[in-house]
């Protein structure tokens, strides 16, 4: 009975040798698999050409932005300048002088004499006196009068009328045949 024991043994070793001869590492050679440059070149010469385009249209909005900052720029110079100019002519028409001026050219009088309301009593202190032109005060003083050596009186020349062609001949005869000679040195 001896062969029981040694046949699993063997058989254990035999399958263990074959599969110890399908686990050995060999050495392969390496095969070399380049990758298509096409779609690699593609795609950089893409990424480029995007990259370079965005950088033109980054630029041209850059541009547009400060073509329309300087118009605004140069607007609102020329809006406070405006304004300026309208808050100096409010002025000019809010001068007191100048509204006093030309009260008085409407005919209105300055009186000479004030009076004041006293308007928790509603009596009048002062003289009440009318205003009449005569009387009034005048803003503005006369223009003052020239010498007459600044504005002397005008002198009149009276220059004689020249005689016409047919007046000429009709006063002297010999020069009916004489006609004006036309100059030829031009």
């Amino acid at each position: 009975m001896s062969s029981p024991a040694l046949q699993p043994r063997t058989r254990v070793t035999r399958i263990a040798q074959e599969a110890v001869d399908k686990a050995r590492l060999t050495v392969v050679p390496r095969v070399r698999t380049r990758a298509p440059r096409v779609p690699f070149m593609t795609l950089v010469s893409l990424v480029l050409v995007g990259g370079i385009v965005g950088l033109l249209l980054f630029n041209t909005s850059m541009q547009q932005a400060s073509f329309t900052a300087s118009a605004l720029e140069t607007e609102a110079d020329t809006l406070a300048a405006r304004e300026q100019t309208l808050r100096m002519e409010l002025d000019e028409l809010r001068n007191p002088q100048r509204v006093a001026t030309e009260a008085q050219a409407m005919g209105m009088v300055i009186p000479s004499a004030p009076v004041f309301l006293d308007l928790e009593t509603g009596e009048t202190v002062g003289v009440r006196t009318p205003a009449t032109p005569e009387n009034a005060i005048q803003l503005q003083p006369p223009a003052p009068i020239k010498p007459a050596v600044l504005a002397p009186e005008p002198t009149y020349v009276e220059v004689p009328a020249t005689p016409t062609v047919e007046e000429q001949a009709a006063t002297d005869p010999g020069a009916t045949s004489a006609k004006p000679r036309k100059n030829r040195n031009r």
